[in-house]
């Protein structure tokens, strides 16, 4: 399994998730998840715990994820998102050079309250390297709210579509690069962070 593990204890694995990898099974039921992927690591190497994941990242979307070794630790865990306590940011490229060098989207998605708070990091020729930090968790929400203002993420293909843009990536450009939490059974202050994948690197480095 080469799927870098950034931070593990007796309760908790956090791993850097590559891109093209699912979560667990869409309703087409895809066999291989990093959720199996994991499970049957484990049981190949003889562990009895299973891993169960404590959010999503979509299928392209990279970066930190957080399992819990059980059911008990995981409805914990799932219970310090539920109510805000995880401090979450991302690195998304999106199309064109924002307005403003930091600001707050607050529009609804799905109907439902959603905040997206983000910052400026640089400015390229046609797009912006974009530090993202989402504090309400629906869904898509950072991909949507982008969309929103007229700056969809590069690479974008669910919310807009690519022919109308020059610019094209391979996979949707947006990276998990850190997480703060306080550790749901010792209260320790957990603060994770991992750097851009080689791909996004790559595509930095190919496009002034």
């Amino acid at each position: 399994m080469n799927i870098p593990i950034v931070y593990e204890d007796d309760w908790l694995l956090v791993l850097d998730k590559p891109a093209g990898l699912l979560t667990i099974p869409t309703p087409k039921d895809e066999k291989r998840t990093l959720t199996s992927i994991l499970n049957e690591d484990a049981k190949n190497k003889g562990l009895t715990v299973h891993l169960h994941p404590c959010h999503r990242l979509d299928r392209e979307t990279s970066g930190l994820i957080i399992y819990a070794k059980g059911k008990s630790v995981q409805k914990r865990m799932m219970a310090e998102f539920n109510c805000r306590r995880v401090k979450k940011s991302y690195v998304a490229f999106v199309h064109g050079s924002l307005e403003r060098k930091e600001g707050s989207i607050r529009n609804p998605v799905d109907g439902l309250s959603a905040i997206t708070d983000y910052k400026v990091l640089e400015r390229r020729n046609n797009f912006s390297v974009v530090q993202v930090k989402p504090l309400t968790g629906r869904t898509n929400q950072i991909r949507v709210h982008f969309k929103q203002i007229q700056h969809p993420l590069v690479g974008e293909t669910k919310f807009v579509f690519r022919r109308h843009f020059s610019l094209k990536a391979k996979r949707l450009c947006l990276h998990a690069e850190a997480l703060e939490f306080l550790h749901p059974v010792t209260g320790k202050n957990i603060v994770l962070s991992t750097g851009l994948p080689e791909d996004l690197k790559k595509f930095l480095n190919s496009h002034d």
